[in-house]
Formats: C-alpha cells, structure tokens, sequence
C-alpha cells in the first residue's frame, strides 16, 4: 500500500522537483534519480508507477520547444528497436519479486555515474564515426529495457546518438521524441502490471505542480547553476541510494 503521509511527500515532492530539474535544464539523464530515491521508501513497482506519469508530464512539456527539429528516421529507429526491450522488460517484472528490482535500480544508478564520470574523464571513449543503423536498433532496446525497469534509458541511448554527431538542438530534440514514445509504450503493461493504483494517481495529482516547478526551475537554473555543481549532487544521491537499494535487495 502507498501511504500519502508527511513522510512520503518530504521525500516525494523534492524528488520530483530534482527530475524536473533534471529534464528542464540539464537534458534530462538523471531525471531517473527520482525512481531510485522513491525506491527507498516504497517497492519498486510503485515507485516506478509514480514516476512515469509525472515523467510523462514533463515530456509533453519539452515537446513543444523542440517540434520538428528531431531527425525522424533516427528516432524511428530507436522507438522501434525499444519495443521488445519494453517487451522484456514486462516479462521480468511479472516474474520477479521486488528485490531484484531494487537490485536492478541500484546497478543502474551506480552504472549511469560510472558512465558519465567515465566518460568526463576520457575513460569511456565513444565511436569517433557514426555507428550502423542497426546500433540504432539494438542501443534501442536497451534502452527501452533500463527504461521499463528504472525509467534510466539515457545512457544506452546516448552510445548511438552521440555518435551522430548531433547538433545540440537536433540530439535534444531527438532524445525527447524517443523516450515520450518510450514512456507511452510502457504505460499499458504498466497498468495490466498493478503499478497504477488509486494512490499512486492522487499522489499524481498532488506531485504534478512539484514536476512543473521542477521543469521551469530547470529552465532558470540552465543559465545560472554550473552543470558541474548540478552533476556531482546527482552522483552523490545516486551512489547514496544505490548502494542502499543493493543492500536492501540482497538482504
């Protein structure tokens, strides 16, 4: 059962806030982290069940700046390639109990800061040219199995579009396009999985001003707060709840 007491909201809204800040200014990848801090007080199917409508609003949100200015045969290939991995991901959670979630979330959230400090620091080096279309596909479905696990699909992404060589706007507007189709695709087996519930949609409801805040904060804090500073406090929540949920999952 989700309890919408004091103690769920002073976790909840600054979460939500954080992903906000995350997909208004800082191009969204650790937007996730709000999966992994809910993780910590809820089983992992609901916080997943929170989350995605709150993402959703976020995505419809980003949409409208970048209409148009995506490349659609890149993003096609990725939405298609993410269906089975959505498939996938469906399957694993109607067999799997909730602590090889946990596990799972806190393999990914230590993973994605392994990633991006890896790659700040040149030890991840990325294809110099543009990677074959079916890359496109497969980088896909794996995104849209961390996606369905985790709501992280960022990273999996980013292997094939960084290699494009994308002009910021054009990878933005790219990235937007495909995980507002990822998170409609698993919207349905979420449902048919028991992750939406009369509690999770009222907390929606009280946490959907918290995720607008978040976006226009994000916005504001894009000018104003070096992304260094934003990044490394990300890192820290993630290695911190990461671990915890590794913990929690294998105990």
């Amino acid at each position: 059962m989700l309890q919408l007491d004091i103690w769920f909201f002073a976790i909840a809204a600054p979460a939500v806030v954080f992903a906000g800040i995350s997909k208004g200014g800082f191009g969204s990848g650790a937007a996730f982290a709000a999966t992994s801090i809910l993780a910590l007080i809820l089983e992992p199917g609901l916080a997943l069940g929170v989350t995605l409508p709150l993402l959703m609003l976020m995505d419809v949100a980003a949409l409208r700046p970048y209409w148009g200015k995506w490349d659609w045969a890149i993003s096609r290939r990725m939405i298609v390639g993410a269906l089975p991995g959505v498939a996938i991901g469906a399957w694993l959670f109607a067999r799997a109990d909730g602590d090889v979630f946990r596990v799972l979330i806190g393999v990914i959230s230590i993973a994605f800061v392994i990633w991006q400090v890896g790659r700040a620091q040149g030890w991840i080096k990325l294809a110099e040219r543009a990677l074959p279309n079916w890359i496109g596909g497969a980088t896909g479905a794996v995104a849209g199995f961390t996606s369905f696990v985790s709501h992280a699909g960022g990273p999996p992404a980013a292997v094939y579009l960084l290699s494009l060589k994308l002009g910021k706007t054009a990878y933005q507007a790219n990235t937007v396009l495909i995980f507002t189709a990822i998170n409609v695709f698993k919207f349905v087996p979420y449902a048919f999985l028991g992750m939406f519930t009369v509690q999770t949609f009222t907390a929606n409801l009280a946490l959907a001003p918290f995720a607008l805040l978040g976006t226009w904060l994000g916005v504001k804090a894009h000018h104003l707060v070096p992304e260094r500073a934003f990044f490394m406090l990300t890192y820290v929540l993630l290695i911190m709840t990461g671990t915890k949920l590794i913990w929690d999952g294998l105990t």
